[in-house]
């Protein structure tokens, strides 16, 4: 919407006391998976798979090399449940015939609804089918909405609660219903309020698992009962009880029909045998039991198979039971639930202890062994086979079948070891996806009756703290995270953006790089043979090899002038075109082993009369060059002359109205080349249709001064004809013209539909489309809604007279054919200040496109309207796409005078680097003089010490050094403390074992000690410096691609430009300093009456340290690091967590006043608490912005912006509340909160005078803020000015209920963000809603902005804003692309 200037002046005036406005956006999604399942999502062949994450869904696939490859991830707005597959019925007939065979994904989630979601390959997301009610929001126990279950012939669906409660679905066989046909809950809404809901026989208890249980084959025709095995553990009781309930579906009633409940093992799950008709496994601690319900009034067990049959050589340390794991008996204790995502469980009952969740899980570790996942094989036909993990990390397949004896249960050998799965699925393709809670997951093969690792399934959950360090060498900031538990804890650097894996850089000495380009020898090659780079006045060629060596001269290009464009003309053919002549070149033997067998290449030209060339393209039989003065455009071919020589001719040329500014040719057998996206899922027919109605093998497009973009197609029977014109006219907010939109680049791509993609030279990008009536854009259909403003002068007049056999005259085209049709501006984006220029990764027409620009950016062409994602790469001038056989991912980047090779990293879904320490990573540090990491270590496996504090070197991950706590001592925190003018380490730790806090919330009676550590340089005694990585003979050096470049000094390569793969866990040549290296040494130590949980450094002279809930204020005495002195001491009703300065403001955050604003009194050496937190809050981690502010995460998933007034403190009293200023339900646990230093405001601001919104940017970025969550979740909170927040807040009140836009899983947006919140308190923006509207049409955008809002409170939210003047989609644009740019 535009402001009025009457609004934008008085908002200017206004002070800072009407508050600070966030915006809130997840920028890496968590990394747990708890659900995992496969079906035909995408199309009926597809074979997908859709890892559920609590708080997002996402959808990839496992490729034949096994590499985890994500397709799409979308944030579902509420928790996840449970998922699973309702397979395609062939008795099912759905509404859409864009459904017909497409498998469904059925969700049950806090939203109370049962979700049916199908996937959208246009839009490429989830979108939901219908929704069931089951119960209220948030689902407590007794209310259905836990676990999900569906017959094996996707009939009937069972959905249950934790307890008392399930419900049975039927799904629909009629054409064009609902796809729920009937629904019965069990116990009836009556019945279970009743005396009789609690008989021996009904299922009043805690429903552990369930399954259906097949019993025949079901008549096509016929109706018939389905039975569920449920098993249940009734209240008191020590055993589970197997019950089998019928639904009987002419009576509409619920019997149970048996009920088993043998003394024995404790039972935990039953799971169906597939395709076996009445058999299911029973699987409990120390056995898995074969059951038998053909007959279900009379179960019976028919094999038994001991899971303890192995020797008890497990690493015990290792492996323990999960619902057994104890951790420090503190705090933490959160940590097992939360990343495990149990966290609902503290819904259950309203009045629950928040503190329930650090109460002692026991430590008695069972040495009975038990199934903790499991998976069958997919399409296992007569002998179902199934692969079962234990809790001791062991896979193992068990095969039944039967024979003339009966049943027969085949049991393997353990097929792989690791760590105990939480997740199992077994792919098509003999793939299993094994997932683990709280460390990386894997792929395996199964091969010749062994499970072989193939590839890492990332997951960096939990993340328990962050450091983010400025990075000189990587342009931007880096994110170093303490991840994963013991014993797969690790540190992870997390950066921004697609990644890449640097595999060389040259030395800065390619000054004036005009264009790069790739060539191929052959049209069917397979790899690229040539790298051209052009200068100002100079072009080289390159073999593309081992080794890249200088071969222009035997490939004939002309080397003292600047090459404007080349390419392959045909096989053996290479074309170069420079300002003065076209040049065909025919390269020899020396240049590549499929050229002419002669000395020199053979070569021939052809230049216009008098005239410059100013652009070019080359594609297959086919050249189009154009001149400035004047404007022309040629169309030239390639003709056989003799034996190894070849002309070139002109077969057209036209008169241009506006000069070119670019052309671009598709490569031209695009139907036949594989994808370069394996993500891609291509509408066989619709492509077909293209390709039969559009001759892409004679379709060019360009890009003029009009401007405009033209798709024009030449025939030689024909001619050149216009097929299509989009015009380019850009208007900001106030209607005024935007300069610079003239086209740089423009690309046609076909991914389900053919489109043109244009960068313009003002940094933009736009796409255009053929309009709905012309989907499919064919000579037939070309006179609908024509355009005939294209830029070529009458066509009819350039032919040429025919002088030659190839020159055929051209007919005159009939009128009806004539016309163009207008493109349709489907979407536009700014993406910098500079041009765009636009690079596809492969020739084929669906590759995905990098965009430069300020940036490197990947375009993914499949997504609906623009979708783009930065490259974790430095800003770049030129790029191309290099694929040899050494690297056939390879890209080739031209930054800051030097040539980079790099390679997509398709094997990772995150741009995550790893390094393993062991143990559990609590604290990391940034130590600037050392610019060595800091890291508390614990539950280490050492005999000597289970916590240590060591140094890491940030490059490499190598331990340099490290301090090992006493035995029995277990580290809690540590903060960088400054003494003069150095800096110390103080540490806090626990030396008591057992809990930490009381179930009141009081401390504990405990003991804790209090240790300063100096930070210092360590000599070595030999002379050589010591390397951090020592790879063995530097193998990178010797296969260098660019050893061997002629005359640009590669022997100038150094080996500190040659770096390591992200995953590896080294770098070549980074060396410490000579004769230097680091350790801590012990300073000063004391214990303290309680556990140090918390430590912050205060006024550069004092810190802060908190034992049980006492926190002190403490002092170097004449600045010595040996002699700590406690000047004062605050107390607190409950345990305090946090604690945090800025300036003279104190914060304490404690385990149930939440957080409490103290001052220090210097002079009487007094503490005095100022305000106090207006709710109770279970404090994660608290950060002060400023003296007035703090930014507050809970236990429950929620974060707040509290602050005070700028009253005087004389005036304060304890009694004076905090200001509860926005807050934002995240559904996750955020343990670490950081102030974030980086701006969203564009580059382009500047040059965006015309925008209302651009002008009331201020720039806030000392207030952003950065927390990372137990799930593996980053979140950025950026701050923005009333204005921005109206303007989005009006939109997000729109995008929570348009159907394009709405929550998939039916959840209610602001119930969801408005939860752990009290009614009134404003609410953070969410950027996750308000980023889809960047994924829509420009005409989705303006119905997404027109559209109705039903409800008085989205009314409400819209008032405000509409008042002043009607919301545009350029102003949205604008500030969405500013904080999309900023947040990549």
């Amino acid at each position: 919407m535009a402001v009025s200037e009457e609004e934008s002046s008085s908002a200017k005036s206004r002070s800072a006391s009407n508050g600070v406005h966030y915006l809130s956006k997840c920028v890496l999604r968590g990394s747990v998976v708890l659900q995992v399942v496969q079906g035909h999502i995408r199309s009926p062949f597809s074979i997908d798979v859709v890892f559920g994450k609590e708080t997002s869904v996402e959808l990839v696939i496992i490729d034949e090399d096994g590499i985890v490859q994500s397709i799409c991830e979308q944030p579902v707005f509420g928790t996840i449940k449970d998922l699973t597959i309702l397979q395609w019925n062939d008795k099912f007939h759905p509404s859409g015939r864009e459904m017909q065979g497409k498998d469904l994904l059925v969700v049950i989630s806090d939203s109370g609804k049962l979700s049916f979601l199908t996937f959208s390959n246009e839009m490429h997301r989830f979108f939901p089918l219908t929704h069931i009610q089951l119960s209220t929001p948030g689902n407590p126990r007794h209310q259905i909405g836990r676990t999900l279950a569906v017959d094996s012939s996707g009939c009937f669906i069972a959905a249950s609660a934790y307890e008392d409660r399930l419900a049975m679905f039927s799904v629909s066989m009629n054409a064009g219903s609902d796809i729920i046909d009937k629904k019965i809950f069990y116990p009836s809404e009556n019945e279970g309020d009743s005396t009789t809901a609690r008989r021996l026989n009904s299922i009043s208890g805690t429903i552990w698992s369930m399954c259906f249980i097949s019993r025949g084959f079901p008549h096509p025709n016929k109706e018939y009962n389905p039975v569920l095995a449920i098993l249940l553990n009734r209240r008191g009781s020590f055993q589970n009880e197997l019950l089998l309930l019928e639904w009987r579906l002419k009576e509409h009633v619920v019997v149970v029909i048996s009920q088993c409940a043998e003394a024995g093992p404790l039972a935990l799950s039953v799971v169906e045998v597939p395709h076996s008709y009445g058999f299911a496994f029973l699987f409990r601690v120390g056995d898995a039991l074969l059951m038998d319900l053909r007959d279900a009034h009379n179960p019976c067990c028919v094999y038994r198979i001991s899971l303890n049959f192995l020797p008890s050589a497990v690493e015990e340390q290792n492996f323990v039971e999960e619902s057994c794991r104890v951790h420090d008996a503190d705090e933490e204790g959160i940590f097992n639930v939360a990343a495990s995502a149990l966290l609902e469980l503290s819904d259950m009952v309203k009045d629950d202890d928040p503190m329930s969740i650090d109460g002692d899980c026991g430590s008695v570790k069972s040495t009975l062994k038990h199934v903790c996942s499991w998976s069958w094989e997919p399409a296992s036909g007569k002998n179902p086979r199934m692969i079962f993990c234990l809790d001791s990390g062991e896979l193992f397949m068990v095969e039944i079948s039967s024979d003339s004896d009966g049943l027969r249960v085949d049991l393997s050998e353990c097929l792989y070891k690791g760590l105990p799965c939480k997740g199992l699925l077994w792919v098509e393709g003999g793939f299993l996806a094994a997932l683990v809670e709280m460390g990386d997951g894997m792929v395996l093969k199964l091969e010749d009756g062994r499970l072989l690792y193939r590839s890492p399934i990332q997951n960096i959950a939990p993340i328990l703290d962050m450091s983010i360090v400025d990075n000189q060498d990587e342009k931007h900031e880096q994110m170093f995270a303490c991840c994963g538990m013991a014993p797969e804890g690790s540190l992870r650097i997390i950066r921004s953006g697609i990644s890449v894996e640097k595999l060389l850089k040259t030395a800065p000495i390619y000054q004036g790089i005009t264009g790069t380009w790739t060539v191929k020898m052959k049209v069917t090659d397979s790899y690229h043979s040539f790298l051209v780079l052009s200068f100002v006045e100079q072009t080289r060629v390159l073999s593309v090899g081992l080794s890249f060596t200088d071969v222009t001269d035997a490939v004939g290009f002309q080397p003292d002038v600047c090459t404007l464009a080349c390419g392959l003309v045909g096989d053996g053919l290479l074309v170069q075109i420079y300002q003065n002549a076209v040049r065909l070149c025919f390269p020899s033997t020396a240049a590549h082993a499929e050229g002419i067998p002669v000395s020199s290449p053979i070569c021939t030209s052809w230049s216009p009369d008098n005239i410059g060339i100013n652009l070019g393209a080359v594609g297959q039989n086919l050249i189009v060059v154009a001149t400035s003065s004047p404007s022309l455009l040629y169309i030239l071919g390639v003709r056989h002359v003799s034996s190894s020589h070849y002309e070139v001719f002109v077969m057209q040329h036209v008169r241009l109205h506006h000069e070119l500014s670019c052309v671009s040719i598709p490569q031209k057998d695009f139907g036949n080349k594989p994808s370069t996206s394996h993500s891609r899922m291509e509408n066989k027919d619709l492509v077909h249709a293209h390709s039969d109605r559009v001759d892409v093998d004679k379709t060019f497009v360009i890009g003029t001064h009009k401007p405009s973009v033209e798709v024009l197609s030449f025939l030689p029977d024909k001619g050149l004809r216009v097929l299509a014109v989009g015009t380019i006219s850009l208007t900001n907010t106030v209607e005024t013209a935007i300069g610079g939109c003239v086209p740089q680049d423009v690309r046609l791509v076909l991914v389900d539909r053919l489109y043109v993609l244009s960068g313009l030279r003002n940094g933009m990008l736009l796409r255009f489309e053929w309009p709905a009536t012309s989907m499919v854009p064919s000579l037939a259909t070309l006179n609908q809604r024509v355009c005939t403003n294209s830029c070529l002068v009458n066509l009819d007049s350039s032919l040429l007279k025919a002088t030659g056999p190839h020159n055929c005259a051209l007919e005159l085209p009939d009128k009806s054919k004539d016309n163009p049709v207008c493109l349709q501006l489907i979407a536009i984006r700014r993406i910098g200040i500079p041009p765009a220029f636009l690079i596809p990764l492969s020739d084929s027409l669906d590759a995905d496109i990098i965009a430069l620009s300020d940036r490197p950016w990947l375009l993914q062409t499949a997504r609906h309207s623009l979708s783009y994602t930065s490259i974790s790469f430095q800003p770049s001038t030129h790029a191309t796409p290099v694929c040899s056989a050494e690297c056939p991912k390879g890209l080739l980047f031209v930054a800051e005078n030097s040539l980079h090779l790099v390679e997509m990293v398709h094997s990772k879904r995150l741009n995550v680097q790893k390094f393993h320490l062991g143990g559990t990573p609590r604290k990391v540090l940034y130590h600037s003089e050392s610019k060595l990491l800091l890291v508390m270590r614990t539950e280490l496996s050492h005999d000597s010490s289970s916590s240590d504090i060591c140094c890491i070197d940030p490059l490499s991950g190598s331990i340099l050094s490290s301090f090992k706590l006493d035995p029995g001592e277990t580290g809690k925190t540590m903060e960088l403390v400054r003494v003069g003018n150095e800096q110390v380490l103080v540490v806090g730790t626990s030396l008591s074992a057992g809990p930490a806090i009381m179930p009141s919330g009081e401390a504990e009676s405990t003991r804790g000690r209090l240790i300063v550590l100096c930070l210092e340089h360590m000599h070595n005694s030999d002379s050589a410096s010591m390397t951090f990585c020592s790879k063995g003979g530097s193998s990178s050096q010797r296969t260098s691609p660019f050893c061997d470049i002629v005359g640009y000094a590669a022997d100038q390569l150094s080996s500190s430009s040659l770096c390591s793969s992200p995953d590896d866990n080294s770098c070549d040549g980074i060396k410490l300093e000579e004769t230097e290296a680091w350790h801590l040494r012990l300073a000063y130590s004391t214990i303290w009456p309680g556990m140090v949980l918390a430590v912050c450094p205060y006024l550069d002279r004092f810190f802060l340290a908190s034992a049980g809930n006492v926190f002190y204020v403490c002092n170097f005495p004449n600045d010595n690091s040996q002699r700590v002195r406690r000047l004062t001491a605050g107390r607190t009703r409950f345990m305090i967590m946090t604690l945090t300065a800025h300036f003279t403001r104190i914060a304490v955050g404690d385990c149930r006043d939440g957080i409490l604003f103290y001052t220090y009194h210097e002079d009487a050496r007094k503490l005095e608490q100022l305000y106090c937190d207006p709710v109770q809050r279970l404090v994660a981690d608290c950060t002060l912005l400023d003296v007035n502010t703090a930014v507050v995460s809970d236990r429950k998933g929620s974060i707040a912006v509290l602050s005070c007034s700028n009253w005087s403190e004389d005036n304060a009293s304890p009694e004076c509340n905090l200001t509860r200023s926005c807050s934002f339900y995240m559904g996750e646990i955020a343990m670490s909160i950081r102030k974030g230093s980086f701006s969203y405001k564009l580059p382009a601001d500047e040059i965006l005078k015309g925008c209302d919104i651009a002008n009331t940017v201020v720039d806030l970025s000392h207030s952003s803020i950065m927390a990372s969550t137990l799930l593996g979740s980053i979140f950025v909170f950026i701050p923005i000015s009333r204005e921005e927040h109206e303007l989005l807040e009006a939109v997000q009140a729109r995008l929570v209920v348009h159907p394009l836009t709405a929550p998939v899983l039916g959840n209610d947006h602001n119930e969801f963000r408005s939860r752990e919140s009290s009614a009134g308190v404003p609410k953070i923006l969410d950027g996750d809603m308000l980023a889809q509207f960047l994924e829509l049409t420009s005409m989705q955008q303006e119905a997404v902005l027109a559209f109705p809002l039903g409800s008085p409170d989205m009314v409400r939210l819209s008032q405000k804003p509409l008042c002043s003047a009607a919301i545009t989609v350029n102003e949205v644009v604008r500030l969405l692309e500013r904080v999309h740019y900023a947040l990549n």
